[in-house]
């Protein structure tokens, strides 16, 4: 098969598969990501989930907070409470067992912005002015870090674009939106995949945490594969596909997938799949 053009990434798989199963990995996080704004809003109400993405509480009983606002606190030297260390340690635990950037794939509701710039760019054949280096977003946490220890605040909290969207959409917008839509520009006209692929650090520490986790995309049927190139088009870090689909290990083991499985969705030949990756690991 012919390389295919990155505005038709996925219509052979609607034509072979049908349109569910091209789509089904993305709504599902869509319905997961708009579940829990909603189960956000109606905190008050039903009690199911209150708080915010920095800190909440699940049924009143399963504190949660955010790992690097909770770093920044420790570095303003600030002891947060015992409930908010628990919470990180709930966190920590969970993503680093789940799979890679779960939270950036699934939660993160910058991540329907990202995805809506990136669509866009694709079918206006839009091509972006710069190239910056991934490993950026790996730097900006030491930066935060040591920024948090000489000002004594949470630095990060009052520039971080993730948390005004999230406060944007549970409470309404106010000078929030500007940040929001500097992401949406920056990844549609300046930098493909700018935000979640360059600059988070908050999705940077996601991939630190999940580098180890259980479940992965695996390119399990590889010889399969016609080089069309449609999960390289809708893949927020398609570097991570590059050594699955050569000799080798056939698990998606970097650490900045972000397990969002549209490679699985898009691929007409069934290539893809999620797989345990002490299973993958023992068909290789």
């Amino acid at each position: 098969m012919a390389k295919n053009l990155a505005k038709d990434a996925g219509k052979d798989a609607i034509k072979t598969l049908g349109w569910w199963q091209a789509h089904r990995f993305l709504l599902l996080r869509r319905l997961c990501q708009l579940t829990i704004v909603a189960l956000f809003m109606a905190g008050p109400t039903l009690g199911v989930l209150k708080g915010n993405l920095s800190s909440s509480n699940l049924f009143d009983v399963i504190p949660m907070s955010d790992p690097l606002i909770t770093l920044q606190t420790l570095s303003a030297g600030h002891l947060p409470e015992m409930t908010a260390l628990m919470g990180v340690a709930i966190v920590v635990i969970f993503y680093a067992l789940i799979s890679p950037r779960a939270f950036c794939g699934w939660v993160c509701p910058m991540n329907m912005v990202t995805d809506l710039a990136a669509f866009l760019r694709r079918k206006l054949n839009i091509k972006t002015s710069y190239r910056w280096s991934s490993q950026l977003r790996y730097w900006l946490i030491p930066v935060l870090l040591i920024g948090s220890a000489v000002s004594g605040s949470v630095l990060w909290a009052w520039i971080d674009p993730v948390a005004a969207l999230h406060r944007g959409l549970v409470f309404g917008f106010g000078a929030s939106w500007v940040l929001v839509g500097l992401v949406f520009v920056l990844d549609l006209l300046l930098v493909e995949h700018g935000w979640c692929g360059h600059l988070c650090p908050l999705g940077a520490t996601y991939g630190v945490i999940g580098r180890k986790s259980l479940l992965r995309v695996a390119a399990v049927r590889r010889e399969d594969c016609t080089k069309c190139m449609d999960c390289y088009y809708v893949c927020p870090e398609p570097d991570v596909l590059r050594q699955p689909l050569k000799e080798g290990d056939k698990r998606v083991l970097d650490q900045n997938c972000i397990s969002c499985g549209r490679c699985i969705d898009v691929c007409a030949e069934k290539v893809f799949e999620f797989q345990n990756r002490i299973t993958v690991k023992q068909i290789d």
